[in-house]
């Protein structure tokens, strides 16, 4: 028994042996550790920069293309309207032009005739005095002017 008892005692000194070493050797990759955990940090931090840097820029190229987008809508919904509204003149121009033509245009005719037909008579012989009214009016004030400025001159 007393070489159970040996090779036990043996075994445990060979273990608490090959514990101290892996102490040892915990211990000294501690500050390595401790050098790596503040590195990854450092990185850390530097990736988070970046990132929010990152998400600006990417913020701005998402506002700038919103506008551009809007812009070209707007532009384009212009020259649709503008082209709709052109487009809507014409046909309304035309349509405007086929109601005269066909309906508004014969009626009008219809009754501009006899209007027309009752303007000439009366130019014709409603009253065929007035031209000659006229032209005694102008002789009576002209001889009545001659006959004043000679009575003026005469009395002078």
């Amino acid at each position: 028994m007393s070489d159970l008892v040996t090779a036990r005692e043996e075994l445990m000194a060979v273990a608490i042996g090959d514990l101290g070493a892996l102490l040892d050797r915990i211990e000294t990759m501690a500050p390595q550790l401790d050098a790596s955990r503040m590195e990854l940090l450092r990185t850390s931090t530097e990736l988070g920069e970046q990132v929010e840097a990152y998400s600006r820029r990417m913020n701005e190229i998402t506002e700038n293309a919103k506008v551009q987008a809007v812009r070209h809508i707007a532009r384009r919904a212009n020259e649709m309207a503008r082209g709709t509204v052109d487009t809507q003149t014409r046909a309304m121009e035309e349509a405007a032009r086929v109601v005269f033509r066909n309906e508004i245009g014969p009626t009008l005719q219809r009754v501009t005739l006899p209007l027309q037909e009752v303007a000439t008579m009366a130019r014709k012989g409603a009253r065929p005095w007035e031209r000659w009214l006229l032209h005694t009016a102008t002789a009576v004030l002209s001889s009545a002017i001659s006959w004043a400025m000679a009575a003026w001159l005469w009395l002078r």
